[in-house]
């Protein structure tokens, strides 16, 4: 049975890897003796490091030098990592608890009156957790033939991922691609993974591209939106019959479809929130709207924020000759009344 580690271990153990992340270099007792909450001399460090190195959390690749992270390490890590923000978001989702029923309520409530308010068909997303920025991927050995992937993200989500080998791998190349994964994604936002840096990736990895593409699709996975996992209320479907453009069957009947069955609602939802909008109004007028059921309208989104990586979107649908003045002001008082029931401003 694998042996309790005291805090002061385990900040020493949390600040290598944090070092070795940064660096991709093996730490020294000098390095971390700098670490301000530690308060401890770089002897103790030293004999601490020893303990850990003892006890599979650390090893040590060369005589002279410094340590890198274990598999062990890294799963301690990991674990510790998901414990650090439990109080954090605990209290987010304690207090969401508290008024699931009341945001139930007041969010179906704003869909009808953004619906009543600008005569136009509403939207309003519950808001979800998401994350965004990676903090590290580690590979682990599962069995002679398969690893598993470990991302962990800003936010502490994480995602496992199990990847076969087509042949054995030695523990030197899974550290080796381990240090090419982070120091190329740590610290990265998922969205600014593109594919020039995935190519660059698998050609650095060489015969072991197939690995770095299974670890790129367990992260593309933190951020993947399941249908189910996603609740919007809508209102105002029936308004569509006020405007001639929007009212003949076929093009009312999809419409209509396309608010009680939802899914085009998501695929609109997952498509309209850019990096660099992220919180701000979006406006897609007849063909750039992102999805086929919408091109003969307008649609005016905002994406709310309400901390801890908490983000729904509230959305208006209508006619092109909409009044979007109107429709902006309603969305922005929205996002402002979201914001108090959350927060409790006042």
């Amino acid at each position: 049975m694998a042996e309790a580690l005291d805090e002061r271990k385990k900040k020493i153990l949390k600040a290598i890897i944090k070092t070795y992340l940064d660096t991709g270099e093996p730490v020294g007792s000098r390095t971390i003796s700098k670490y301000p909450d530690l308060n401890v001399s770089s002897a103790t460090i030293r004999n601490e490091m020893s303990d850990l190195t003892e006890m599979g959390y650390i090893i040590q690749p060369h005589t002279s030098a410094g340590r890198i992270p274990s598999d062990k390490g890294y799963r301690l890590y990991v674990d510790e990592l998901t414990k650090e923000k439990e109080s954090a978001i605990a209290e987010i989702r304690e207090m969401m608890v508290k008024k699931t029923d009341q945001m139930e309520r007041v969010l179906k409530k704003m869909a009808k009156v953004l619906a009543s308010d600008t005569n136009y068909a509403a939207m309003v997303t519950v808001p979800r957790f998401s994350g965004s920025i990676l903090k590290f991927v580690q590979l682990s050995r599962v069995s002679e033939l398969s690893l598993i992937a470990i991302v962990v993200c800003d936010n502490n989500v994480v995602r496992n991922q199990l990847i076969d080998l087509p042949e054995a791998m030695d523990d030197q190349t899974i550290l080796k691609l381990n240090l090419l994964l982070n120091t190329n994604l740590t610290g990265v936002a998922i969205q600014d993974i593109n594919l020039g840096m995935i190519a660059r990736l698998k050609e650095q990895a060489g015969v072991h591209s197939k690995v770095v593409a299974s670890v790129l699709d367990a992260v593309a996975a933190t951020i993947h939106v399941d249908e189910e996992e996603m609740s919007v209320y809508t209102s105002g479907a029936t308004n569509f019959f006020k405007y001639p453009e929007l009212s003949d069957r076929t093009r009312a009947s999809e419409l209509i479809s396309a608010f009680e069955e939802k899914s085009d609602l998501i695929d609109l939802v997952r498509q309209e929130v850019s990096p660099e909008n992220r919180t701000g109004i979006q406006v897609y007028i007849g063909d750039e709207v992102p999805v086929q059921t919408m091109k003969d309208c307008s649609v005016v989104t905002a994406t709310y924020e309400l901390g801890e990586g908490m983000r729904g979107t509230i959305g208006v649908i209508g006619p092109r000759r909409m009044d979007y003045e109107n429709v902006v002001d309603s969305l922005k008082k929205l996002k402002h009344q979201l914001d108090e029931l959350v927060h409790g401003k006042t």
